[in-house]
């Protein structure tokens, strides 16, 4: 059940509001239907009571032959009227609330204590040839089965019949028959015509209701997924409802705080960075003036290292943030500078395809990103081969080698920070295990994603995607 709802916040409560409006409005239509056929049911009950009270006095002042006449003028759909029937059994007299709602209107209509008996049964449609007696004509002239009315309850299937029995004053027995048609309990209409309406109005308006309530979350979720790209992005507006401003206002402090936090890391980064340039330069010096050739080289090694680690690592600390502007880079013209670069050191790089126009980002981030996958290729693999994929929403760049591989469980861990595959930062790999990791904050940096993976035959590919 779960799966079928709907994920956002916006669906579940458009779910939750219309599910519970629909529902309220189908046992609304169900009350008032029932109360409309009770009522619908009374109100025929009261019009046959009153016509049959009518009948009752006009026979009372009819010799024997002619009430048989004007019996027969009367009995016409949807009331059949004899004189010939035998009285109704007692267990079906007033059993039904019915029965004896229309005994009493029919007592109180007729005005005296005339016998009476009513009972309700379920009717048949009638047939024609209970109302065809030979030549007998209505009132102008039609038979009674043609008469006005007469012809949509021939044939019609009534609901049901109130069956009434009275005594006349000369002892004679009239029975009426009068039914009461299914068509009174029709569908409504105007009802139904009425509920759409309304039922359409509250939707839109729940919509647009639950809309302005979700949308300070959508903005909120979209300025937190800005903040991951730009620290000194605008702050959020800190308006709507009090609900709202509070998550705003706790936002803009969250982000001020962090801004600050990187700002201070940066000033402490440039500090060590400037102190430690004087130590090293010192130790470089001092290597110099050595005489023994050997111990001079190894020390000149040992300071290049230490120079390489502490750079790499400032750089990463920096987690990819730089003051370089945002500006067209020709991406083409970048790679085959880094070709050129890696030809004069002796490495072997292909450069396959190109990109159609420039590619808005950071030039030395770039440079920086793209020359640590291309290292990475000549270090492992002996030679890179770049291929260039420009597509209108996205740039994508895959660099491979023809190397061992990786692991497919070290695949993810290779962008920690100092992780080495192999165990060891020895000399003979070079390296501090942060090329990587650099690499991925560059492309994250420009809303980018870089990921490595094995290739079918051999060797290594990482695909950095950019989007345009």
């Amino acid at each position: 059940m779960m799966r079928l709802a709907p994920r956002s916040l916006f669906g579940r409560l458009v779910l939750v509001l219309l599910g519970g409006l629909v529902v309220a409005q189908l046992v609304s239509f169900a009350i008032h239907m029932h109360e409309r056929g009770e009522a619908l049911s009374q109100a025929s009950g009261m019009q046959a009571a009153q016509r049959i009270a009518d009948i009752v006095k006009l026979l009372e002042s009819l010799d024997p032959a002619e009430r048989r006449r004007v019996v027969q003028a009367f009995s016409a759909p949807p009331l059949a009227i004899s004189l010939d029937q035998p009285p109704l059994d007692a267990r079906d007299l007033e059993t039904q609330a019915r029965a004896a709602l229309f005994g009493a209107m029919l007592r109180r209509f007729l005005g005296d204590t005339r016998p009476t008996a009513v009972a309700v049964r379920a009717a048949q449609a009638f047939p024609p040839a209970m109302f065809a007696k030979p030549g007998f004509m209505g009132p102008a002239g039609h038979a009674p089965w043609m008469m006005p009315g007469a012809a949509m309850h021939v044939g019609s299937e009534p609901g049901f019949s109130f069956v009434a029995q009275v005594r006349l004053a000369d002892g004679a027995l009239v029975t009426f028959d009068s039914r009461q048609s299914a068509e009174t309990s029709g569908w409504p209409y105007r009802l139904l015509l009425s509920l759409a309406v309304l039922l359409g109005a509250v939707i839109a308006v729940s919509l647009v209701a639950v809309r302005w309530a979700t949308r300070p979350l959508k903005a909120l979720a979209d300025a937190a997924d800005e903040l991951g790209r730009n620290i000194d992005r605008a702050p959020m507006p800190e308006k709507g409802p009090l609900e709202v401003m509070r998550a705003a206002h706790a936002f803009n402090t969250m982000q001020s705080r962090l801004a600050r936090t990187m700002r201070e890391r940066s000033a402490t980064l440039a500090a060590m960075s400037h102190d430690l340039k004087t130590p090293v330069t010192r130790l470089r010096l001092r290597a110099e003036l050595l005489e023994d050739g050997e111990l001079k080289k190894k020390i000149s090694q040992d300071v290049e290292e230490m120079e390489s680690m502490v750079l790499a690592t400032l750089e990463f600390m920096r987690g990819g943030e730089t003051a370089e502007r945002v500006q067209p880079v020709d991406v083409t013209a970048l790679l085959e500078s880094l070709q050129g670069d890696a030809a004069v050191l002796g490495g072997q790089v292909a450069l396959e395809g190109g990109t159609a126009r420039p590619f808005v980002g950071r030039p030395q981030a770039l440079k920086r990103c793209l020359g640590n996958l291309i290292d990475n290729a000549l270090k492992y693999g002996k030679s890179a081969t770049l291929l260039v994929e420009d597509a209108p929403d996205r740039l994508v760049i895959r660099v491979r080698d023809q190397g061992p591989g990786i692991p497919e469980g070290e695949l993810e861990r290779v962008f920690e920070p100092f992780y080495r595959i192999e165990g060891s930062r020895g000399r003979d790999t070079g390296g501090t295990g942060l090329g990587l990791s650099i690499a991925r904050n560059v492309a994250q940096l420009h809303g980018g994603t870089l990921v490595v993976r094995n290739l079918k035959d051999a060797g290594l590919e990482a695909v950095l995607t950019l989007p345009r």
